[in-house]
């Protein structure tokens, strides 16, 4: 009698996150799809730099640089029922040591994208800790480790005081420290501006800041922790859109970064950092969001 093959038992995805800068082992993505391609930039507050043509390469470019990493992708599916800013997958949830938390995000046209997240997660064996409730705000950008135990949320226009304070809560069950900073009011309510918008580790004890923006206490925290700031140049601060300092650590010391920021790559390199570029105007500096962004980080090995 013939009998029908076992079928394989699904591999568990590898999870956890508590560093910037661990070796990205894991990673979410979701792609652009045709709410972003047909989006109305003065709906969705996307720049002059936006432009649908040049979306989907760009964006082919970002992947491969983390594929010739060896980043493990993936993909978040689902109808993004016309969020044309679900490509931006960091802001959604936070993936913690111990497993992720739904975000409830501050953005109105983003209302619901939590769900795409909360589905590849249950699809995938992910384990699901807690979820910011409304009236409760709160998006992933707004979230920054410091370190294996500490963590930093920014409280501005997409992380109100509910939603920072819940977040907090959820990660002090699991031993989290938590320091929460006001962020400033910069370009208003229809900009985005988080708190890595500002600041991105990118050693194990570096951090590239604009530093004319960055909370007071924030600055004197990452003193404390001897952490060393490289000072984000301020000419490509301000002519990205905050986008310069949206650095994304692949490994302690490695990076992946926008091209066409000459400055911004220059005192990153003489910091001993190593950096990869890839372009992406239409899609990254035309909708506000980089590299890191457009990741959702599954798992970084602390102990590679």
């Amino acid at each position: 009698e013939l009998r029908r093959p076992r079928a394989r038992p699904r591999k568990r995805m590898k999870f956890g996150v508590a560093s910037m800068t661990a070796p990205l082992k894991e990673v979410a993505l979701r792609r652009p799809g045709n709410s972003l391609i047909k989006a109305d930039p003065k709906a969705w507050n996307y720049s002059k730099h936006f432009n649908p043509s040049e979306i989907e390469n760009e964006y082919e470019s970002f992947v491969l640089a983390l594929e010739n990493f060896g980043v493990n992708i993936h993909w978040i599916l689902g109808d993004d029922l016309g969020n044309a800013d679900a490509v931006f997958a960091y802001d959604a949830s936070l993936m913690t040591p111990r497993g992720v938390i739904l975000m409830s995000l501050g953005k109105e046209k983003r209302w619901g994208e939590e769900g795409l997240h909360k589905s590849f997660y249950s699809r995938n064996g992910i384990t699901i800790i807690g979820q910011v409730e409304a009236p409760g705000t709160a998006e992933a950008g707004d979230t920054l480790w410091l370190d294996e135990t500490t963590a930093v949320i920014g409280k501005g226009f997409r992380t109100n005081d509910l939603g920072a304070e819940q977040i907090k809560s959820i990660l002090n069950a699991i031993g989290i420290k938590c320091y929460i900073f006001d962020l400033p009011f910069y370009q208003g309510k229809s900009a985005c501006l988080h708190l890595m918008s500002l600041i991105s580790m990118v050693d194990t004890k570096t951090a590239l800041v604009y530093e004319t923006l960055l909370p007071v206490g924030l600055w004197k925290l990452l003193n404390e922790k001897n952490i060393n700031i490289i000072s984000a140049p301020e000419n490509e601060f301000y002519d990205s859109d905050t986008l310069s300092t949206n650095v994304l650590a692949l490994a302690p010391g490695e990076c992946l970064m926008l091209d066409n920021l000459p400055e911004t790559k220059k005192v990153l390199r003489n910091a001993d950092i190593k950096v990869t570029t890839f372009q992406a105007p239409a899609l990254c500096i035309g909708c506000e969001g980089g590299p890191t962004c457009l990741t959702r980080p599954l798992f970084r090995d602390a102990d590679a």
